[in-house]
């Protein structure tokens, strides 16, 4: 998912002596990613921002369903045939892909790759409209049941013909979480990492935590309606308004629900709070897809998960544990 989230906090005046902001940008996994982190070793940092960096490449490597020796690539050219030995980092997101879609009722779904070439929204995007019955010819084959695991074995398998694998909503966070392990492995401890629309904030910026914004889902670019601070935590958002057109005065978007195969209408946007990038990576996209109502009943049952939720009527809903944290600075623009 390529969703921005507006990072507000500046350059506190405050910091301690000698240490500053580095920052760095690449783009990785289809998005921009951007390391910043205070230090007063800019050798060092920058340095652990390269190992980030090639990891980023590395995962994509084995999880982008653009080359034809990725793992998920090979387990969709095998499906319904026999498993693909595949590498542990894939196996470690098809489990929490499975466990994500079992919380959401199977509103995340990594199957909706078969859908992928019906609604274009990757590099493809060309701002039609599918045919009913194609949707149809596809949306027997939308089956997270159908992708197994075998640890021991080190293999995966689609076990439908014709299944498809994407881990667009799932992967980038993995990588999130990988990328803070190896900048606290090498010593970094307030750094900011943002890669599209996950984001994770590490200890301080400067003497304070770091100040967050949540992008308005139909205003300008780079604007935001609510402001939150955030230390030690993932913040990643899902929403209707980038990889998106509108034709005939209805918004098309990349959310698709898998149950009906077309586009999520009950929210504009999803942001989740949590400590694990790659669980709010695809709990956005779940809780999006089921719905204001019934996705703010999932964030309040889940513990260490919080969630900010423009619905498609423009109402703004807060969990419990964010009330008081989350401050509005403006309604969310209207528009379609």
């Amino acid at each position: 998912m390529v969703l921005v989230i507006a990072l507000l906090s500046a350059a506190c005046t405050n910091a301690p002596a000698r240490r500053s902001l580095i920052e760095r940008t690449q783009v990785a996994m289809g998005s921009e990613l951007r390391l910043a982190a205070w230090s007063a070793d800019e050798a060092a940092t920058l340095a652990a921002f390269e190992s980030v960096f090639r990891e980023f490449d590395r995962l994509e490597a084995l999880m982008t369903v653009w080359r034809d020796d990725s793992d998920v690539s090979r387990m969709n050219a095998m499906a319904g045939r026999q498993p693909v030995r595949v590498s542990p980092e894939t196996i470690d997101v098809l489990g929490a892909a499975a466990e994500a879609s079992a919380s959401t009722a199977g509103k995340f779904d990594i199957t909706f790759g078969a859908l992928a070439d019906v609604w274009k929204f990757d590099h493809d995007q060309d701002n039609t409209v599918p045919d009913r019955k194609a949707i149809d010819a596809r949306l027997p084959l939308v089956d997270y049941t159908a992708v197994r695991i075998d640890r021991t074995a080190g293999t995966a398998f689609i076990t439908k013909p014709g299944a498809r694998v994407h881990l667009g909503g799932i992967g980038k966070g993995y990588a999130v979480d990988r990328g803070i392990a190896l900048l606290r492995a090498r010593g970094v401890t307030d750094f900011l990492i943002q890669a599209g629309g996950d984001l994770y904030a590490s200890g301080l910026n400067g003497d304070r935590p770091w100040k967050l914004g949540i992008n308005d889902p139909r205003g300008p670019a780079g604007r935001a309606f609510a402001t939150i601070e955030l230390s030690n935590a993932t913040l990643s958002t899902s929403g209707d308004y980038e990889r998106s057109f509108v034709k005939d005065g209805t918004r098309y978007h990349h959310i698709i629900d898998p149950d009906r195969g077309e586009p999520a209408r009950g929210c504009r946007s999803v942001t989740i709070v949590a400590e694990r990038a790659i669980l709010a990576d695809a709990l956005s996209t779940g809780v999006f897809i089921l719905g204001p109502a019934d996705g703010m009943a999932l964030v309040e049952r889940l513990p260490g998960v919080e969630a900010v939720i423009v619905s498609a009527g423009n109402d703004v809903l807060i969990s419990s544990g964010l009330r008081g944290r989350v401050v509005m600075t403006a309604r969310p623009s209207e528009g379609q």
